[in-house]
């Protein structure tokens, strides 16, 4: 394909998303295909001659367009949202055009220098402390700062990595007569302490980096709380082991909990960890002023994190991380080779990023946060956020007043986790039934959408009950579509009660 060609197909690219986004809504959200239907339809090794653009195209309408659920519909209301917008697809057009492996400040210097700037620019956008920002008010530079990263998932072994090393450089200060061998004696003593509700790639971040792991039990509210991770701590430095780093969920994945952030904190300082935020999900919410007491506490974390893709208007993948000390980072990540040269000068802007995450090579991400934060402004994402939580609230309402339902975690944000209630089945409120016949029901709810197709959304597993999660986000998403999941969830419901 010639710049001729590119021009002419590229032009019919864009129409084809449009007419995509345009239709969206009337398309069934939920993929219907069996597994290993692709394997049937294509080729199994690559085609020997070029193929026809258009040849291509029409497989993609025909056979991968099948296979996908759509995360964009109005109608999605499955897991967390992945909220993309135009502005930053069109960040990534450009990101595309350029092709950048951006590890370091000579690459590119707008790549570097755009991601140090942009990610102030989100700091302070969603209030953080200024010690987490790049460059301070005086020009100078700071100690902290934030960095883009591949997903939160990614950001966590990031942040645990740079907390192992620091711990262990504080116990060979502490006692300078410590051998290269008392050193690795120490790593399998090491302990990172997570809840139950704590995001499944924090366990999968410990076996990485092979440590041990605490999982503590939550409370009835689903939140990890400062006197439980006392205990915990406290436990296991008398049988001997090496507490070194915890995470607090602003936002758990499966109810939007809040753990008590500053009881976390309280404890992180006292015992010396590194206090790890993750906010994958709830971070964006932070963006307008009137959520920020919510994460009291969040202040005094080590690292912080949220993906701007789930509830930011960016598309998959940008997930951005601030650290306190960016010392720690480097230190736990760098490594020298006489193919990566480094710059010397004012440090304020040229950043090895590539010493801050765990590739070498790196997406010019920035430019989309630069293209979504232009075009809709300040006000234009808190604007977002906020109708969102308002159809949340309005949801929440309507199943409460419905009668049948159930609120099964506080509506702080997007999320709504609700259930078929124990006395909608037997219509006597004085006559109990038991939890497995409750737990049915919910199940068959979520499999009855399922089958419906008109809206999407998931279950989860609540201190042994089974709950539905709707997740209100859809970046083109309207009130329509939250009134026709009450709609469908209405019917179906009478429907399973009936039978």
């Amino acid at each position: 394909m010639n710049i001729d060609e590119f021009r002419t197909k590229g032009k019919q690219v864009v129409d084809d998303i449009c007419d995509y986004y345009q239709d969206l809504d009337q398309v069934p959200p939920m993929s219907q295909v069996k597994p290993g239907y692709l394997y049937k339809l294509l080729p199994h090794e690559a085609p020997l001659e070029p193929e026809p653009f258009e040849q291509v195209q029409k497989d993609l309408q025909t056979k991968i367009m099948p296979g996908i659920t759509h995360w964009q519909s109005g109608n999605f209301f499955g897991w967390y949202p992945s909220s993309g917008s135009f502005p930053s697809m069109i960040g990534d057009m450009y990101s595309n055009m350029l092709n950048i492996v951006g590890f370091n400040w000579i690459c590119s210097p707008a790549v570097t220098e755009l991601e140090t700037m942009m990610t102030d620019w989100l700091g302070k956008l969603v209030g953080l402390d200024a010690c987490f920002l790049s460059i301070q008010e005086d020009g100078s530079e700071g100690m902290g700062g934030g960095s883009i990263q591949g997903s939160a998932s990614e950001a966590i072994v990031v942040a645990m990595v740079a907390a192992r090393e620091k711990k262990l450089a504080e116990l060979i200060e502490a006692n300078p007569e410590m051998t290269a061998d008392d050193v690795d004696a120490i790593r399998p003593k090491m302990v990172a302490y997570l809840s139950d509700q704590t995001h499944s790639s924090g366990q999968k971040s410990a076996n990485i980096i092979g440590c041990k792991t605490h999982i503590v039990a939550s409370d009835s509210n689903c939140r990890l709380t400062g006197d439980a991770l006392r205990a915990a701590v406290a436990n296991d430095r008398l049988r001997g082991l090496v507490p070194f780093f915890v995470c607090g969920s602003f936002g758990t994945t499966n109810t939007a909990a809040i753990d008590d952030l500053p009881g976390i904190a309280n404890v992180a300082g006292t015992f010396g960890l590194w206090y790890h935020v993750d906010a994958a999900y709830s971070g964006s919410a932070l963006a307008c002023p009137e959520f920020r007491p919510l994460a009291a506490g969040a202040e005094c974390a080590d690292s912080f994190n949220f993906n701007t893709h789930k509830w930011m208007l960016i598309s998959f993948e940008c997930s951005v991380m601030w650290v306190r000390d960016s010392t720690h980072l480097v230190n736990a990540l760098s490594i020298e080779r006489e193919y990566l040269p480094r710059v010397k000068g004012d440090k304020t802007f040229v950043k090895d990023y590539r010493n801050w995450g765990l590739p070498l090579g790196r997406r010019f991400c920035a430019l989309k946060l630069w293209f979504m934060m232009r075009m809709y402004g300040v006000s234009g994402i808190q604007k977002n956020i906020r109708q969102h939580v308002k159809d949340a609230k309005w949801l929440e309402d309507q199943l409460l007043a419905d009668g049948r339902f159930e609120i099964m975690a506080p509506v702080n944000f997007g999320l709504v986790v609700f259930r078929i209630k124990p006395s909608a089945i037997t219509n006597y409120p004085d006559v109990s039934v038991s939890e497995c016949l409750v737990n049915k029901a919910n199940v068959d709810l979520v499999q009855a959408i399922h089958k419906d197709n008109r809206v999407f959304l998931v279950g989860t597993v609540i201190k042994g009950k089974n709950v539905l999660r709707a997740a209100i986000g859809s970046t083109l998403g309207s009130h329509e579509n939250t009134e026709l999941l009450l709609e469908v969830l209405r019917r179906l419901t009478t429907d399973i009660l009936c039978d």
